[in-house]
């Protein structure tokens, strides 16, 4: 038996008082929580309402006036006695769930908080521009009436412009489109000497356009970015295919549930959105989606599911029952298929919340539902936080498409959670080598779902206890991401920034490119300024002596390029 196959046994771990407290967490979630969140989303709705019934004229004079802001609290700092610029938004409020540590340092604030309108819509140019707190609950509120979306519309309401650029985006349609990141024209930056430029792909700043994503704000300020805009329909046209097999047949499955041969992208084979759960070892369900105008949709026979509805069954549940009646096909309005895993947070919600799937608290206080993220995190002390990095999991790999098996596989080997949700995505082949780039040589592979200018690849998203959790085993969570970073080093993938990292820097310089990061970071006087990408990212506590020497230090573009063992 080979080591991949070898059963794992652990030992029986012993409860702790943190145990408990986790356990009857939902207490202060209903009473607290709940409660706060929907006042908060409701006093945000009423902000956006307010903002769309400005003008054109008057929201691009604030946005102005904003913006000069923020070059005059630049220019009060003083280098040599304030800190590193961060934004001023509190640590809690990031829906990621690193700890956002960096914070703890002495740091000079710079308030972003009033970045929050959709400037405007141009829908001959096909364009939406957007400040970085613009959320994507309220562009689809304001985009999807007039049949437009963004190209990458990510799940979850809260995820804002700004995050989703500067660090990851994705959604079922990033098969066609790339990241969110991919889908934005223009970048309008405020760099560390308060000088505001707009970037795109072919102006003097293109270099600084490329290095923007995933460099988690640490170029620059964003204050405003122009994102791509698609012609859409009323409804989504989903279709349901259950899949069964061993953890690699899932994955293939998967992969021939979307992926065209090399090279055929224009296929009318190709769906819109995609997107598969894994549920089991054994089982999955593939969902493929086509736009669909209403016309069709509410033809004689055809089913529309309004899955936005408080009371209604929570998305994966609801896709899950294809394992049971097999291949089913329905119509969902366009906009509640956009968030269709935002009430439960995915399958987090289960976790939270226990019985919030259940059918009488769906109609009694559905409507509640989802918590804040910021808020959950609010309401965790130290102890807490600690005990989800150990025993929970929230992470995403991100793997060539080819290599979707052999994730699979590990991570039932070495995590055992599930669901899992598989969504896949271009990487496009650029100019220049930026942070994350595809494996060289991939367009002479010619392998399936891949083109001559980018190489598919599947966010294999890892959310929940894991499976020795659940048991009541031992279960080492830093220790199990330390070797799932080591498996995407080797397998040439990425882990988003968002999640706890636990990369020394050589390793995280293995995993990502620095060569065109720190080339921007030195041209536009970023050093000095902002911290450096890692130490931003990096777990736990950074002291200011920490900070400061690492600024003083330049990455070696050879972290990127060595082939010494991983530590």
């Amino acid at each position: 038996m080979s080591d991949l196959e070898a059963p794992l046994v652990r030992p029986k771990r012993k409860k702790i008082w943190v145990d408990y407290f986790v356990q009857f967490r939902w207490i202060i979630v209903i009473f607290v929580v709940l409660p706060i969140s929907f006042t908060l989303y409701f006093l945000t709705y009423l902000g956006d309402v307010r903002s769309e019934w400005k003008s054109y004229k008057k929201r691009q004079k604030e946005h102005e006036e904003n913006v000069q802001k923020v070059v005059k609290r630049l220019e009060e700092r003083n280098p040599s006695k304030d800190g590193l610029v961060c934004t001023a938004r509190k640590p809690w409020i990031a829906v990621g769930m690193r700890n956002v540590d960096y914070k703890r340092v002495r740091h000079f604030e710079v308030d972003l908080s009033a970045f929050r309108n959709i400037i405007e819509i141009d829908q001959e140019r096909m364009i939406a521009k957007c400040e970085p707190l613009v959320n994507m609950g309220q562009i689809t509120r304001a985009t999807v009436p007039l049949n437009l979306a963004l190209a990458v519309v990510a799940e979850l309401d809260d995820l804002t412009v700004g995050g989703l650029i500067n660090g990851y985006g994705i959604e079922g349609s990033s098969h066609l489109y790339g990241l969110f990141s991919d889908t934005v024209v223009a970048y309008e930056i405020v760099l560390a000497g308060g000088r505001v430029v707009r970037a795109t792909k072919d102006n003097e700043f293109s270099d600084l356009f490329y290095a923007i994503p995933w460099s988690q704000g640490t170029l620059g300020l964003l204050v405003s970015a122009e994102i791509k805009l698609i012609p859409i329909k009323e409804y989504m046209k989903l279709t349901y295919t259950p899949i069964r097999g061993s953890v690699k047949e899932l994955g293939q499955a998967y992969i021939d549930s979307f992926a065209p041969p090399f090279g055929e992208e224009d296929s009318e084979n190709v769906p819109d959105f995609v997107e598969t759960m894994i549920y089991n070892p054994h089982e999955g369900v593939c969902m493929t989606g086509k736009y669909a105008s209403k016309e069709e949709a509410k033809k004689k026979g055809n089913k529309i599911n309004s899955v936005g509805w408080w009371f209604k069954p929570w998305f994966y549940q609801h896709a899950q029952t294809a394992l049971k009646k097999g291949e089913f096909v329905e119509y969902i309005p366009t906009r509640e298929y956009y968030h269709r895993h935002t009430r439960s947070l995915y399958w987090e919600g289960k976790l939270i919340l226990p019985f919030a799937d259940q059918w009488w608290f769906r109609y009694l206080l559905g409507w509640l539902m989802p918590p804040k993220v910021s808020l959950l995190k609010a309401t965790q002390g130290e102890a807490i936080r600690n005990y989800y990095h150990e025993m929970h999991v929230i992470q995403d790999m991100l793997v060539p498409l080819y290599k979707v098996p052999d994730a699979l596989e590990w991570v039932d080997r070495e995590m055992e959670v599930y669901p899992l949700w598989l969504c896949p995505h271009r990487l496009y082949k650029l100019p220049c080598k930026t942070m994350v780039y595809p494996e060289p040589g991939f367009e002479q592979q010619c392998r399936q779902g891949d083109t001559p200018y980018a190489q598919m690849y599947t966010d294999v998203g890892v959310y929940y206890s894991p499976g020795p959790v659940l048991r009541g085993e031992v279960f080492d969570g830093a220790e199990a991401v330390r070797k799932m970073e080591s498996w995407l080093i080797e397998n040439h993938g990425y882990q988003p920034q968002y999640a706890v990292s636990e990369l020394n820097e050589k390793n995280f310089w293995r995993m990502f490119d620095a060569g065109l990061y720190e080339q921007c970071r030195n041209k536009y006087g970023a050093v000095g300024t902002f911290m450096s990408v890692y130490y931003k990212c990096k777990k736990g506590r950074k002291t200011e002596k920490e900070v400061q020497e690492a600024e003083q230090a330049q990455v070696e573009g050879p972290y990127a390029e060595t082939d010494e063992p991983i530590e």
